[in-house]
């Protein structure tokens, strides 16, 4: 599969570090944040590039040369085959895929430069097989999903709708972002209604004609079920201005960028939802009363920052009771995700199990009356996202305010911690949890800030 990097883009926020390199040149580690890129491909097999250059691309094709020879600047190869597109004049941040066109027969990858990221593209192809589509999205939470690009899918994960920044957005919405990582169908290079003759010339109305990727090509496809979003825990972020060079440099440093790779084994935190996230109510049925904890926000991002997993997983029998459709449950989810992102906390995934084994309720769904593998005390949830997210669960923990967390997470092989809430009534068994706290911030001091 042939990989395209778009690295034309002039880099002003971040020029006042070094006028006179290009963006992706920008070192991390004392090595081109282009370089870490093109390693990191290299190493799961992906060796064929095209580049796309324009403001100092000289930088870039003297450093990098063909990818097979030994280049001036470093005294050896780099172990991969490069070409060049030259943008000679700005063609929007697409505009060279058009002219590109005949060179792209299959599927491709393609990146932006000015991104540090650490991705197992294998596990994000067989995803993009898997659902036959023209467009895979790299998809992941982020600490300020208010002012990203989000991107609503289906339970499929269809994308059914393209949220630009500057797009009206829905109260509560989920913390999914577009990350900027694509594979790509050529396909979708025809279906534009741009001729790639026309690309960089000037229009009818005397304008340059430009292509942006996001307007021009893949917004268009959102609600055709042509393409998809691939969530990830995965380490991507952009390095466009000097705090963000610095943050990455730093995560660089301490491993952290490489650890989140999913071809290695994750830690996480599961947390039960009510009574452990969100004040306790008994059954919650209406998302006015979905209200976070004191404290719970920071607690996540603490969290976050630690290098756990954050991933939520919490029976709802009110489904299987008929009293909240899934639509509903989706909306208090997003209202929780909503939430925490306001306060830069996020959940990497979040895991419920609808059932429930007892019969007799009005207006119940009878299909999903059933005693099934996921209801906590069975370990289910927590097997399905140690599956999907290849997390060690000996060294994650179950985190809520039941007897059914500890023992779900004694049944999935995690250390447990029980929330002390006076609101749960207690059996007068024990069932040995590793510790007990009062709420999740001091979970959080005693295993995060130890």
């Amino acid at each position: 599969m042939k990989t395209v990097i778009m690295a034309g883009g002039k880099g002003t926020r971040v020029s006042a570090i070094a006028p006179d390199i290009p963006k992706p040149m920008l070192k991390i580690n004392g090595i081109p944040v282009l370089e870490h890129e093109i390693n990191c491909l290299r190493r799961q097999g992906f060796t064929n590039f095209i580049i796309t250059v324009s403001h100092l691309g000289k930088v870039i094709k003297d450093y990098f040369g063909d990818g097979r020879g030994i280049s001036p600047a470093t005294g050896r190869p780099f172990g991969v085959n490069i070409a060049y597109y030259d943008e000679e004049q700005p063609l929007g941040n697409a505009g060279a895929l058009l002219k590109l066109r005949d060179e792209l027969r299959d599927d491709f990858l393609l990146l932006n430069a000015d991104s540090v990221f650490d991705v197992d593209f294998v596990r994000m192809v067989k995803f993009h097989k898997e659902k036959g589509g023209l467009v895979t999205l790299f998809t992941h939470p982020n600490s300020h999903p208010y002012d990203s690009g989000l991107i609503v899918a289906d339970r499929n994960s269809a994308v059914e709708s393209w949220l630009a920044k500057e797009d009206e957005r829905p109260m509560f919405y989920r913390n999914r972002v577009n990350a900027g990582i694509h594979i790509i169908n050529p396909q979708i290079l025809d279906l534009a209604n741009i001729r790639p003759e026309v690309v960089g010339t000037t229009g009818g109305d005397g304008e340059l004609v430009k292509v942006d990727l996001d307007r021009h090509l893949l917004k268009p496809l959102a609600g055709s079920g042509r393409m998809f979003c691939y969530d990830s825990s995965e380490y991507v972020k952009d390095m466009g201005t000097p705090e963000r060079l610095r943050i990455v440099e730093g995560d660089f440093i301490s491993g952290r960028i490489h650890a989140k790779n999913l071809s290695n084994k994750q830690k996480a935190i599961f947390l039960d939802r009510d009574g452990t996230i969100n004040r306790y109510v008994g059954f919650l049925r209406n998302i006015k009363d979905f209200e976070l904890l004191d404290g719970v926000a920071e607690a996540i991002r603490e969290i976050n920052a630690s290098g756990y997993l954050c991933i939520v997983v919490t029976n709802q029998p009110v489904i299987a009771r008929g009293e909240v459709s899934w639509d509903e449950l989706e909306e208090i989810h997003n209202k929780m995700e909503t939430l925490l992102g306001q306060e830069g906390a996020y959940v990497d995934g979040i895991y419920f199990c609808p059932h429930h084994p007892h019969k007799g309720h009005k207006g119940e769904v009878a299909d999903l009356k059933t005693d099934c593998d996921c209801r906590k005390p069975k370990p289910g949830m927590l097997v399905k996202a140690a599956q999907d997210y290849n997390i060690d669960l000996k060294n994650s923990w179950m985190v809520g305010d039941g007897e059914n967390d500890v023992q779900a997470g004694i049944a999935a092989g995690c250390r447990t911690a029980l929330i002390n809430n006076p609101e749960i009534p207690r059996r007068k068994e024990e069932y040995s949890p590793n510790i007990t706290v009062d709420s999740l911030p001091h979970f959080v001091e005693r295993v995060i800030w130890k």
